[in-house]
C-alpha cells in the first residue's frame, strides 16, 4: 500500500514518526524527501490528459517515458504520469500547487524509482520542531 501525503499536517506527522525518511540537517530541523506521483484512484483518461499537458505546455522532460527511455512502459499510465508530474513539480518550486494536475496527483515520501527508472528528488520540505 502506498502512502500519499497531501497536507502539511500529514507531512509533519510523517517527519516525526518515520525517522528513516528524514535526514537531519541541523539540530531541531528535519528535511523530508518528496515525490509528486499519480494518485492510484485517478482514471486513465484524466491521467493521459495531465501527461499531455505536463509534457507539452507544462515543460516536463518526458524523454525518459518515451519509447526507448528508462521509464517507458506503455502498460503503466500511472507510472508514466508520475514521472511527468514529478519532473514538473521539481521544476516549478515543489509547492502543493505544482503537484495537483486536476487532482490526479499527490505527494509521497516513498521513492517511486524502480530499476533503471530513477525519479529525481530534492530535499526541500523542512519541518521545525
Amino acid at each position: 500500500m502506498r502512502r500519499r501525503l497531501s497536507s502539511p499536517l500529514a507531512l509533519l506527522l510523517l517527519a516525526l514518526l518515520a525517522p528513516a525518511s528524514r535526514a537531519a540537517t541541523a539540530p531541531g530541523v528535519a528535511s523530508l524527501e518528496l515525490w509528486c506521483v499519480a494518485k492510484n484512484n485517478a482514471d486513465d483518461a484524466s491521467l493521459q490528459a495531465a501527461i499531455n499537458w505536463a509534457c507539452g505546455l507544462g515543460g516536463s522532460d518526458c524523454g525518459p517515458i518515451q519509447q526507448g527511455g528508462p521509464c517507458y512502459d506503455p502498460a503503466d499510465i500511472e507510472r508514466s504520469a508520475s514521472y511527468a508530474f514529478n519532473d514538473y513539480y521539481l521544476k516549478h518550486g515543489m509547492t502543493d500547487d505544482s503537484c495537483n494536475f486536476a487532482n490526479t496527483a499527490a505527494l509521497t515520501s516513498i521513492n517511486p524509482s524502480r530499476g533503471n527508472c530513477k525519479f529525481p528528488s530534492r530535499i526541500e520540505k523542512t519541518c521545525l520542531w
